[in-house]
């Protein structure tokens, strides 16, 4: 296997990554899955090709494709093929000319086992966005196997890398001496035939340990240590292995990259579950650290790892998509837009002409409520992304968004309607938003159409979003939809997408006066939970209150829109919450959203935010 003797699987996989994300997708997918079997890396890299279209996209086809083949590397990792051990035995032989065969063979462990760990991350984040109980059990099993890998690799890890540091700087005869005395090495993987039946964590096996914090490293706290030393696998104190001097800083920095990554999405994923569920299946015993997971995602960005330009993208996700839309830290995302903008400052060069960088630019100007110059991005973006559908999609729907914040129906309409007939993920969502649209713009014939196909196209019965508009499309053709119905609906889904705040003032204003002139007594309770959201985005909180306690009496329209007392309850704790007076009152009417109702449309991501909400006013109380 000459050719393969001269192929860096590592250098390899980050030339195909960057191809990705310079626009190449289809030469960065013929690469990996060119070389898919060569090495358990490049084999990670066409799965994560395959993950990356599923999440662009969110067709149930693709999610499907993205699934078997992280199940295909992970059994490549954790099996004995002829392929891949072929490949390790190359680099081996490689290797003892330079005489570091120890250093590949541990290198190739923690890497096998790092990519087994992210495979399993990937694996959960497909089954989190079903949004349904049964995927949100099966993510949280996934994850706890995931962190029990993560851990372990994170721990060797971080100890090679001190007993490098203390060997480049400790005096030849300490060396000497370190040499001598094997037994205090810190302890790393097992050899390969131990690795399948023991680090791969068994279902009946607890739950692991919070995330690797100074605190938890602490010799000083026996808390600390006892849980510390509990996290490891037993074989590791069986099999304890030298530090071997061919292990260079280098080297294990990349290494700490790649575990840095997953481990730090790992976070970030576990910090999004509904509390509520995170308690039902006792998922790793605490909430994800979510300043630890972005902590370790920038480390990953820095590093010389093919993961490194991901960590780049996850971090922009995480600003720019997940901050606003979960409403972590509070409302504010300031800070997020901030470290967003840096980024792609940083970046810029290196992707000048990047479909994905130029989408995430759009994303950081709709947040700062520059729809103009937002549409501009998005619509560049959809140019440079000819023949790569997934990315065209996403910008489709983010111009339609765009659309509908400008109360430019026509538009919107425009870019749903293709989505509607082009993509395959929830056709029945895209054909409510091309209906509602349609309707805003004045084309009520051509919108009862749309919105009676909507009905037709439901497929997904435990899908919220799809739920949630196939029974909206049937209450707009109950009676002939009207224009101002239309309009209201549409500011109902910014309102639920928390769109509302990247509204101009003007627009505000427009969206008030259509709210105020309607007159359907049936959902008279939504309509004053929307006024008081647009009065909350203008500052108005006197008004936005008296809006929010009148949409909480309403119960004529409990049946038809379930979520306006939940949702009215959060909006109004969140407002007593800004005045130390009105604190204890403030929390107050969140917990009694969260416990008094229940199998509402959204009810988890209510949840998110009230754990959220608490959360941050748990923190403030410690300060």
């Amino acid at each position: 296997m000459a050719e393969a003797e001269q192929v860096d699987d590592a250098e390899m996989s980050l030339r195909g990554i960057n191809m990705l994300l310079n626009n190449g997708f289809k030469e960065s997918a013929e690469l990996f899955h060119r070389y898919r079997n060569y090495s358990p890396l490049m084999s990670f890299g066409a799965s994560f090709v395959s993950f990356l279209n599923a999440m662009m996209t969110f067709e149930e086809e693709k999610m499907q494709v993205a699934y078997e083949d992280l199940r295909a590397t992970e059994r490549l990792c954790e099996c004995d093929s002829t392929g891949v051990i072929e490949t390790i035995k190359n680099k081996i032989r490689k290797s003892q000319v330079d005489g570091h065969r120890s250093e590949v063979a541990m290198m190739e462990r923690l890497q096998r086992l790092i990519i087994v760990a992210d495979c399993q991350v990937y694996l959960a984040v497909l089954s989190f966005v079903r949004q349904e109980l049964s995927a949100y059990i099966k993510a949280g099993w996934i994850l706890r196997k995931a962190w029990k890998m993560y851990n372990k690799c994170y721990n060797d890890i971080s100890q090679l890398q001190e007993a490098c540091q203390r060997r480049s700087s400790a005096p030849q005869g300490v060396l000497s001496s370190d040499r001598a005395k094997p037994s205090q090495s810190p302890p790393l993987l097992p050899e390969p035939q131990e690795e399948h039946c023991t680090d791969l964590p068994k279902d009946n096996q607890k739950s692991a340990l919070p995330p690797v914090t100074k605190a938890a490293q602490s010799n000083k706290h026996p808390d600390h240590q006892e849980a510390h030393t509990s996290s490891k696998p037993k074989h590791s104190q069986k099999a304890p292995l030298r530090y071997e001097a061919g292990l260079t800083a280098e080297s294990l920095s990349r290494l700490k990259g790649s575990v840095s990554f997953g481990y730090g999405l790992f976070h970030l994923c576990i910090s999004m579950v509904p509390p509520h569920l995170l308690k039902i299946i006792n998922l790793l015993g605490f909430p994800g650290d979510r300043q630890q997971g972005l902590m370790s995602l920038t480390y990953a960005s820095e590093s010389k790892d093919m993961k490194a330009p991901l960590a780049t993208l996850a971090l922009l996700w995480y600003h720019t998509v997940v901050q606003p839309f979960f409403a972590l830290d509070g409302s504010e995302t300031e800070a997020g837009l901030l470290a967003a903008k840096a980024i792609l400052q940083k970046k810029e060069a290196e992707y000048p002409d990047s479909s994905l960088f130029i989408f995430f630019k759009g994303r950081v100007l709709r947040l700062e409520c520059q729809i103009s110059s937002a549409l501009t991005s998005f619509n560049s973006a959809l140019e440079l992304a000819t023949g790569q559908r997934e990315i065209q999609h996403i910008c489709l729907y983010e111009i339609g968004w765009c659309s509908m914040i400008e109360l430019s129906f026509t538009d919107a309409f425009k870019a749903f309607d293709r989505l509607r007939t082009e993509s395959r993920w929830s056709q029945c969502y895209y054909a409510y938003l091309t209906g509602v649209c349609q309707g805003a713009a004045g084309d009520l014939d051509r919108a009862c159409s749309v919105l009676k196909d909507a009905a037709r196209l439901f497929r997904r019965k435990h899908n919220q979003i799809e739920q949630f508009s196939m029974r909206k499309a049937e209450d707009l053709r109950k009676l002939p939809p009207t224009r101002e119905r239309c309009t209201m609906a549409a500011i109902e889904v910014l309102y639920l997408w928390k769109a509302l705040p990247n509204s101009s003032t003007s627009k505000l204003e427009l969206m008030i006066e259509v709210l105020q002139q309607m007159e359907d007594s049936s959902c008279s309770g939504l309509n004053y939970l929307l006024l008081g959201a647009v009065h909350k985005c203008l500052g108005n909180s006197t008004n936005a209150v008296q809006c929010f306690q009148v949409a909480l009496r309403d119960e004529q329209g409990r049946l038809n829109n379930s979520y306006v007392q939940p949702y009215s309850l959060y909006e109004l704790g969140c407002i007593f919450l800004e005045s130390p007076e009105s604190t204890a009152k403030g929390r107050a009417l969140l917990l009694q959203a969260k416990e008094d109702f229940s199998a509402y449309d959204f009810e988890n991501r209510l949840h998110v935010r009230i754990h959220t909400a608490l959360a941050s006013l748990k923190e403030e109380a410690s300060q």
